[in-house]
C-alpha cells in the first residue's frame, strides 16, 4: 500500500505541474501534506515533517546558493565568465565545446560538494550556451554530469567516504576504482548523451546571467579563472593540509577555511575586489547588484524546499523502510542487491547522500560475506544512489529552475543523465569484478 500511495503522489504531482500548470512549490506542499495523511501519519506529525523537511533542506543550501549566485553575478558582470568561455571555446564551433566544459566540471567536482560545484559552473555554462547558440539544457548536462559522478563515486565526497567506512573498504582503492568508472560514466552520460538534446528549445537561465553585458575592459584570463575557482582552491588546499598533518584537522583556522560557505564568501569578496579593479567597477557598484542577482534564487529555494518537504514525509512515514524491506530477501548478486537497495531509497527519499548512507547500513552483511570486494560494493551502492532523480529530489528542482526548463524537459535531460550514470556505474562494477579486482 505505501508503494501505491507514493506512486500516486508522484503522478498527481506531475499532473498538477505539467498539465494544470500549478507552481511547483504549491503543488509540492499540497501533495506532501496529502501523502503524509494517506500514509497514516497523524495530522500534527505530517505538518511537522513538512516543516522539518523545509528547514533541513534550506539549512546550508540557502547560504551556498545565495553566495554562489552573488559570485556568479560578479563573474558575469565583470566579463570574467565571457573571458573564460572564450578561452575554453576558442574558435570551436557547435557541439565540440562541451568536452572542455566536461573536463572543467570534473576538476571542480572532485574537491567540491555537488551544490557548490553547480553554482561555480553555472555562469560558465550560461556564457557558453549564449556564445555557441546550443540549447542551455545540452550544455548543462554535458557539464554537470561530471559533478554527479564525482559526488556518487569518488572520495572525499561524503557518501563514498561514509559507505567505505561502513563496509570496511580501503579508501585509496575505492578512489582508484572510482576513477576507472568515472571516466566512461562522464563521457557517456555527459557529452555523448547531451547530443540527443540538440533539438531541445533554448531556455532562459533563472539567474539571467546570460543577459549581462560585459564591460569595455575585460579582466585577464588567469585572473578570471582564479576568481571563479578560488573557493575550489581554498577547499582543496584545506583538504590537502588535513591529509598532510591530521593534527591540523581540528584547528579553528582550517575548520573555518574548509567550510564551503566561508570559501564562497571569500570568493565573492576577492572577486569583487580584483575583478572590479581591473574593469573599473568599484566594489560598491558590484555590491549594489547583489540584490538583483539574489532575487531569482528566492523561487528556486522555495521549490527546492518543497521537494525537501515531500522527501521528509516519505522518510518519517516509514515508506522508505517498507520498500527496502521487500528487497532484503532478494536472491541476487551482492552488487545488484546493494545497487537496488540504494536505488529504491533514492527514488523514495530523493537525496543521493542519504540514500547511499542508509543503503550501506542495510547492505552491510554483504560486505562481510566475502563474495565481493568491499570497494566495488561501495561503488555499486554509490551508483544506485544516483538513479532516477525525479520530483522529490532537490537536485532535480535546482537543475530545472536554474536553467529555466519545464518538468518534462528536466525529466528528459537531468533524470536520464543521472540514471545513465547509475547504470554505467553498476555495469562497470561487474566488469571490474570480471577482471578479478
Amino acid at each position: 500500500m505505501p508503494i501505491i500511495i507514493t506512486l500516486l503522489a508522484v503522478v498527481v504531482l506531475l499532473l498538477l505541474i505539467v498539465f494544470l500548470k500549478w507552481h511547483p512549490f504549491i503543488a509540492l506542499i499540497l501533495v506532501a501534506t496529502a501523502t503524509g495523511l494517506l500514509l497514516g501519519m497523524p495530522a500534527g506529525e505530517a505538518l511537522e515533517s513538512i516543516t522539518s523537511g523545509v528547514g533541513g533542506t534550506l539549512g546550508g543550501l540557502a547560504l551556498i546558493l545565495g553566495l554562489g549566485a552573488a559570485l556568479g553575478g560578479v563573474i558575469a558582470e565583470t566579463g570574467a565568465a565571457q573571458q573564460i568561455t572564450d578561452r575554453l571555446v576558442g574558435q570551436q564551433k557547435g557541439y565540440s565545446v562541451v568536452w572542455g566544459l566536461c573536463l572543467v566540471g570534473f576538476l571542480i567536482g572532485i574537491p567540491l560538494f555537488y551544490s557548490v560545484g553547480f553554482v561555480m559552473m553555472a555562469p560558465i555554462i550560461f556564457a557558453t550556451a549564449k556564445k555557441t547558440g546550443l540549447p542551455l539544457a545540452m550544455v548543462a548536462v554535458a557539464s554537470v554530469a561530471s559533478l554527479s559522478v564525482t559526488h556518487g563515486f569518488l572520495p572525499p565526497h561524503p557518501a563514498p567516504v561514509l559507505i567505505a567506512d561502513t563496509y570496511g573498504a580501503d579508501l585509496g582503492i575505492t578512489l582508484l576504482y572510482g576513477l576507472l568508472l568515472a571516466v566512461p560514466s562522464v563521457i557517456i552520460a555527459g557529452p555523448l548523451f547531451s547530443r540527443t538534446l540538440a533539438g531541445m528549445p533554448q531556455t532562459i537561465a533563472a539567474a539571467a546571467l546570460d543577459d549581462v553585458e560585459s564591460p569595455p575592459h575585460r579582466p585577464g584570463f588567469l585572473l578570471s579563472l582564479f576568481c571563479a575557482l578560488l573557493p575550489v582552491f581554498l577547499l582543496a588546499g584545506v583538504a590537502i593540509l588535513k591529509t598532510v598533518n591530521p593534527n591540523w584537522a581540528d584547528t579553528a583556522f582550517l575548520t573555518v577555511m574548509g567550510d564551503a560557505t566561508i570559501a564562497l564568501l571569500i570568493g565573492v569578496i576577492v572577486a569583487m575586489t580584483l575583478l572590479g579593479s581591473q574593469t573599473g567597477q568599484p566594489v560598491g557598484h558590484l555590491m549594489s547588484r547583489v540584490g538583483a542577482q539574489l532575487a531569482p534564487m528566492a523561487a528556486v529555494l522555495l521549490i527546492i524546499a518543497g521537494g525537501g518537504a515531500f522527501k521528509q514525509v516519505l522518510v518519517d512515514s516509514g515508506t522508505s523502510e517498507y520498500i527496502v524491506s521487500t528487497l532484503e530477501g532478494f536472491n541476487a548478486h551482492p552488487l545488484l542487491i546493494a545497487w537496488m537497495i540504494a536505488a529504491a531509497l533514492r527514488i523514495t527519499l530523493g537525496s543521493a547522500t542519504v540514500a547511499a548512507i542508509t543503503a550501506a547500513g542495510i547492505a552491510l552483511p554483504l560486505a562481510g560475506s566475502g563474495q565481493v570486494s568491499p570497494e566495488l560494493l561501495v561503488l555499486a551502492t554509490g551508483a544506485g544512489s544516483l538513479t532516477c532523480s525525479h520530483v522529490n529530489d532537490t537536485g532535480f528542482w535546482l537543475f530545472k529552475e536554474y536553467f529555466g526548463l519545464s518538468v518534462t524537459q528536466t525529466l528528459r535531460s537531468w533524470t536520464v543523465m543521472e540514471t545513465l550514470v547509475s547504470v554505467i556505474g553498476l555495469a562497470g562494477c561487474f566488469l571490474l569484478e570480471a577482471f578479478g579486482v
